[in-house]
């Protein structure tokens, strides 16, 4: 057997099993992508769009496979920004890539709301993924949870680069995912590179799959990314492997990166002309051509012929995409809140039995989880035996709806929050309620995962709520001090698409915990944890369809001296603030706001209208504390009906100390409420 025999047995056993029509749709698939970001880059040259391209030549093998074991309307995939073949081969046309890369409305992962070449098709199963490198990891995670909980065959898939698994929300899903072994494929393509960074200058290992060794359940499967045939096992035996239930899946890719790390990179900068040469002597597709005809797979007129097929289709889609609209900008504010529940509030029953915070919105758990057995509660410390979280909140939960409905999660807010994100994509019946953080101000580790999800509904142009309500314990006068007293209400209402809630009474509590979980889309339910047990916070216990709108306040004491608006414990100050000016003859009127985005400015206005006296009255800092936003909008839209400057009371421009001493110096209390009530009364 001579060389030339040789060489064409090696190629026909490195192929078996594979059919010729199977290689040939793999030639043809990765050269239509090549096809495609050649045009990416002309438009960029041209300035007509496209103005963030990520090559993805260097990492074919791997795209392709995991594009293609991708199955429609049935898995999950979370593809990041270099995966333009794997989105290709997942089922994504050559004109939906190109709508995405310039951005236009008929762009289906999201009309033009996100970056070009985030290529995204939620209604078939391929995700919209933010820019924040490797944090739908977690989602990833999420899903997979939710697919094993409903007993589904479907599989979850995440990609991303190297360089993101240093984030510490990738160790989190990893560990996560072995922890509960769910179907989840985590597919690493490493080309060396984070932008200009090397990966030994940010992993310990340069094969980043290496620093996961030792992860119970987790397969660690090594492929050659630029290896078609390479990948397609690697993958076929990750599927197996997750679909025996046994665990997740790494699949780490070495690939290389032919060209620069995107359009606004210069790549000449840290990689000299050897390398960058070198580099291209790797380069998949070229490889894969001179095989198919080595091996006798694929003559020069099949391969000719699925090139010309290919250019046809991408000059086709180009002629129709560039013509296609633009986005509206008067559509901008559209899909910036999924829908709400919209209850009618009902009287408060004269008299009944009693009941504290705390039971009220354990008892509204209990009766939710038993109205909708779509709805999962999850979060550190909250079903541990009898406990049922630091203040008893959610006692008796796992043992009324078991460990497949209530569970504990780690210490790591933001695997609590991401995997919630993603739980939510299995279907939109489901609803979330997790204690994001133990006391709120622990949720900063979760901010990433906060931002990424108050933005789904708009970046996806509603084609995907997460419908998570995030309990808080919130606030101070407990001498709990640092990361136990803080306040977090000004931060998350910065945030387009939240709403924040904050009750100051038990039947408030239930009707507005009722409301967040029947509602689409994130909600902060701050619970005022001072006010837990207190019995002048206890009302009348309401029944099971007891619920408040969002944006709706509550007048608790009326009067026409002047209006207080304050919400959660500074509630209880005002109103006693008032009752003590009522014996000096000064009817004050105490408006309990509940809901603090969005708020009742109606109800706010009217009683403004009736006192021309305003006092905010909160407990986050003074200083961009929420109440300057209402005072902003009162006296923008108000000014003509005030008789007085605006007046705010809140807590010091300081962190709450342990110290009873200083925490009582430093949060409002009752005699800064009526201080300020006499300055307001008197001017």
């Amino acid at each position: 057997m001579d060389l030339e025999d040789l060489a064409v047995s090696a190629l026909a056993e490195r192929f078996a099993g594979i059919p010729a029509e199977t290689l040939q749709r793999w030639y043809a698939l990765t050269h239509l992508g090549r096809l495609l970001e050649d045009r990416a880059v002309g438009y960029i040259r041209k300035a007509k769009g496209w103005s963030y391209h990520a090559p993805f030549a260097g990492h074919d093998g791997i795209q392709l496979a995991l594009g293609l074991a991708f199955r429609w309307e049935k898995d999950f995939l979370f593809p990041y920004y270099r995966d333009m073949l794997t989105v290709l081969a997942a089922g994504m046309t050559p004109e939906e890539i190109i709508l995405n890369g310039l951005s236009k409305d008929g762009d289906v992962a999201g009309g033009g709301r996100h970056m070009s070449n985030h290529f995204a098709k939620p209604a078939v199963g391929i995700q919209n993924v933010s820019s924040c490198t490797g944090n739908h990891t977690l989602h990833a995670v999420g899903v997979a949870r939710a697919i094993k909980h409903y007993g589904d065959d479907a599989v979850a898939f995440s990609s991303q680069g190297e360089s993101s698994t240093s984030e510490g929300y990738v160790y989190e899903a990893l560990n996560g995912a072995c922890r509960e072994q769910l179907p989840v494929i985590f597919v690493v393509q490493n080309n060396g590179y984070g932008i200009s960074v090397p990966t030994w200058e940010q992993s310990a290992n340069t094969t980043v799959s290496e620093n996961y060794r030792g992860l119970k359940h987790l397969l660690i499967i090594n492929v050659d990314g630029t290896d078609f045939v390479d990948c397609h096992r690697g993958m076929q035996r990750a599927l197996e492997y997750v679909r025996s239930g046994e665990g997740p899946v790494l699949l780490h890719a070495q690939c290389v990166r032919i060209g620069a790390h995107s359009n606004s990179d210069r790549h000449e900068l840290y990689r000299d002309d050897a390398e960058i040469a070198e580099a291209l002597t790797h380069d998949p597709l070229p490889r894969l051509r001179a095989e198919l005809l080595e091996a006798g797979l694929a003559t020069e007129a099949d391969l000719a012929a699925l090139e010309q097929a290919n250019e046809a289709q991408v000059q086709a889609a180009a002629d129709a995409v560039e013509e296609a609209p633009d986005p509206d900008p008067a559509t901008v504010a559209t899909f910036l809140y999924p829908p709400a529940y919209e209850p009618v509030e009902t009287p408060t029953p004269a008299e009944g039995e009693s009941w504290k915070i705390r039971e009220a919105i354990n008892e509204t758990l209990h009766a939710e989880f038993e109205r909708n057995p779509d709805t999962f509660l999850w979060g550190q410390d909250v079903a541990s035996k009898e406990k049922g979280g630091v203040f008893l909140v959610t006692k008796g939960m796992q043992q009324a709806f078991g460990r497949g409905r209530v569970f504990n999660g780690p210490i790591a807010e933001d695997y609590i929050v991401g995997t919630a994100n993603g739980l939510c994509r299995y279907k939109p019946e489901i609803r979330a309620v997790i204690e994001a953080a133990q006391f709120a101000d622990y949720v900063w580790p979760a901010m990433e995962q906060i931002v990424e999800m108050s933005h789904e509904y708009w970046r996806t142009r509603g084609q995907f709520s997460p419908n998570v309500t995030l309990r808080l314990s919130s606030g101070g006068y407990i001498g709990g001090g640092l990361y136990h007293s803080q306040n977090t209400e000004a931060i998350f209402g910065h945030l387009p698409g939240v709403r924040i809630v904050a009750p100051a009474f038990a039947d408030d509590a239930a009707g507005l915990l009722r409301t967040c979980i029947r509602s689409e889309g994130m909600t902060f339910f701050l619970e005022p944890k001072f006010l837990y047990n207190q019995p002048f916070a206890a009302t009348v216990r309401r029944d099971a369809e007891h619920a408040i709108p969002f944006g709706k306040a509550r007048i608790r004491r009326p009067g026409d001296a002047a209006t207080i608006v304050a919400w959660g414990t500074p509630v209880h100050w005002s109103l006693r603030a008032a009752q003590k000016m009522a014996k000096e003859g000064a009817e004050v009127e105490v408006i309990d706001l509940r809901s603090i985005k969005p708020w009742d400015f109606d109800t706010v206005a009217a009683s403004v209208k009736k006192t021309g006296r305003l006092l905010v009255v909160h407990e986050d800092h003074l200083t961009n504390g929420f109440g300057a936003e209402i005072v902003a909008v009162v006296a923008d839209r108000l000014f003509e009906w005030l008789d007085a400057p605006i007046r705010r009371v809140g807590a010091l421009d300081v962190p709450v100390a342990f110290s009873r001493i200083l925490e009582k110096a430093i949060l409002p209390q009752e005699s800064d409420v009526l201080e300020a009530l006499r300055g307001l009364l008197e001017y």
